[in-house]
């Protein structure tokens, strides 16, 4: 056979395609039964894939201040599936950082069962495997650290026993947590011994210790007597100094500063409650140069917040870095105009160029002027050419984030009086249109429209959106306004003020009433409100910084006096005083 050709046969014995295609089957079939046979019975059973089972995260949620969670345990929370919580404070941190989310987020009691029984330790860790048996990603909610004096070491330990998945998530510990928040530090130069004790948890030697620089009690609030009476007997000076904190790294926080002889005593008048932590030796005496939580200027005050639906809470975050405790209500719901033509026929003339300005009076107009592009799909080069105004700073930053630059924003005072005091006249050389567009509100006053007129513009006066009273607040708060529990009042608009009126009458007389700018006040005066703090620049940050300011100089005010320092809501005779 010549190399390269294919043998020569006969049509007689010339295999076909076909059989030689069915031999090749016949032996792939042999080939895989040969297969099967070796590997027994493995091939007659289906291959199962593992069921899924989820993991649990450990998370240690410190002492109170949901500020304390570390970046981790914030992240956690926001995607878990499943939440075991163990205090009902657990429940309002998931709804503040899960936010929207807080409806698909299964959470769960871990601190009591479905008989209203507290749960034991075995029966919180089956709690635990049991739900993360079920899939997805579990949270196990510790308050402080999960495996400092808590019983996260036991539930991780069944999950490990059940297979599960889990990981630890320290926490900040009130052991250290609460003295700090009471400006007691527990180490200095000179002094480097620490211990800490849980008192509940067993009988305690006090001649191990007496001896120690410093020592930290847990769970000492209701045996502090027998606890200085044994510290003592054992050898420690009577006048060592002792402070006991309750409900530390909150805005409730409150501490006793005493010695071993008269601790148990002022603890008791003073009704402090658990959980509280005490701290034993002369590290207490820094504290009256150390203590800047309870020092803060609107520290513990209860402060109303009267607010639309759509407001952002940067007037409550500021109150709440100077100690306040703010209390949104909302009087107000911003709602689109009821015949939106006006507007229809404003936007298409802004569009043809038929104003030489728009001027923007609110947070709100800029959003319902955006709604109404958005709605034509329109965007931000619709206002080439245009000159824009904004009343104030806030406004203008909406109006950047949109990405338009302001033309004219008032360096004074941020309000309509301030805009028209540097609103150029007309000049009809200047000037090749005269006509400006004003979407607003529809109870906005005239002082724009009034001033702009006498200058020589003609005004588009434009409903963008009506501002609706909202449905009273409950009970509780209207009781609250009325008898003067709350400490102050923020009022952030003129219609803020006619709102919170109308739905739950007017503030008590000793309530400290804050107004964020001059027209906001005289709507206060003109509802029988007398108005101790104004902003000096009409912005939710300013007011509280004014009102940081006004409680500052309280403070101060009654330490001088050698009064107690206490909250407007505690001294119904205290004098008002009207702050410029």
């Amino acid at each position: 056979m010549t190399p390269g050709t294919s043998p020569t046969t006969t049509a007689g014995n010339q295999p076909s395609t076909k059989s030689k295609t069915v031999k090749k089957n016949m032996a792939k079939t042999a080939a895989a039964k040969t297969s099967a046979d070796s590997a027994g019975a493995r091939v007659d059973k289906p291959i199962v894939a593992p069921r899924h089972v989820g993991s649990v995260s450990f998370v240690g949620t410190g002492p109170g201040d949901p500020g304390l969670l570390t970046v981790r345990a914030a992240d956690l929370i926001r995607t878990a599936d499943v939440a075991i919580t163990e205090s009902p404070e657990h429940v309002a941190m998931l709804q503040s950082l899960v936010g929207s989310r807080f409806d698909q987020l299964t959470v769960v009691d871990g601190g009591y069962g479905d008989d209203g029984q507290p749960l034991t330790h075995s029966s919180r860790a089956k709690l635990v495997v049991k739900h993360a048996k079920a899939g997805g990603n579990v949270v196990r909610l510790i308050a402080g650290d999960p495996w400092m004096y808590a019983t996260g070491a036991e539930e991780a330990a069944a999950c490990a026993k059940a297979g599960v998945v889990f990981e630890i998530v320290p926490g900040v510990s009130s052991v250290t947590a609460v003295p700090a928040y009471a400006g007691v530090p527990l180490t200095t130069r000179t002094s480097r011994e620490v211990t800490v004790l849980n008192v509940a948890e067993s009988r305690i030697d006090w001649n191990q210790h007496a001896g120690a620089q410093t020592l930290v009690l847990l769970s000492a609030v209701d045996s502090l007597a027998e606890i200085a009476a044994g510290l003592r007997a054992a050898g420690r000076d009577a006048e060592t100094p002792v402070a006991v904190t309750s409900v530390g790294t909150t805005t409730e926080q409150r501490t006793v500063v005493s010695t071993l002889e008269r601790i148990a005593s002022q603890v008791h008048d003073a009704e402090l409650a658990s959980p509280a932590v005490a701290v034993v030796g002369d590290v207490v005496l820094l504290r009256e140069a150390l203590s800047w939580f309870e020092t803060k200027p609107l520290f513990g005050w209860r402060i109303l917040v009267p607010r639309t639906k759509e407001q952002a809470g940067s007037l409550s975050a500021t109150l709440r870095s100077y100690g306040g405790v703010p209390e949104e209500v909302p009087t107000i719901s911003v709602e689109p105009p009821r015949n939106p033509l006006q507007m229809d026929k404003a936007v298409r003339g802004l569009v043809e160029g038929r104003y030489e300005w728009i001027v923007f009076t609110s947070v709100n107009a800029v959003r319902a002027v955006r709604e109404k592009f958005d709605e034509y799909g329109l965007d931000a080069r619709a206002f080439s050419g245009l000159k824009v105004a904004a009343v104030g700073d806030k406004t203008a930053e909406v109006i950047v984030a949109w990405g338009i630059r302001p033309d004219l924003v008032p360096d004074g005072e941020q309000s309509a009086r301030g805009l028209l005091e540097e609103w150029p006249p007309y000049d009809d050389v200047l000037d090749p249109i005269n006509r400006v567009f004003l979407p607003r509100a529809d109870i906005a006053t005239e002082t724009l429209v009034a001033g702009l007129h006498e200058l020589g513009w003609e005004v588009d006066d434009v409903t963008a959106y009506r501002t609706v009273r909202a449905a009273p607040p409950p009970a509780p708060t209207r009781d609250a306004i009325k008898t003067g529990k709350f400490d102050a009042v923020a009022f952030t608009s003129s219609s803020t003020v006619r709102n919170l009126v109308g739905i739950a009458g007017k503030p008590h007389v000793s309530t400290v009433i804050a107004a964020i700018g001059p027209a906001t006040a005289k709507t206060c005066e003109e509802h029988g409100l007398r108005v101790d703090v104004i902003a000096p620049h009409p912005s939710g940050e300013d007011l509280a910084v004014a009102l940081a300011d006004f409680g500052a100089a309280r403070r101060l005010e009654l330490l001088e006096a050698g009064e107690p320092v206490t909250k407007p809501s505690e001294r119904r005779s205290a004098i008002r005083r009207h702050v410029p």
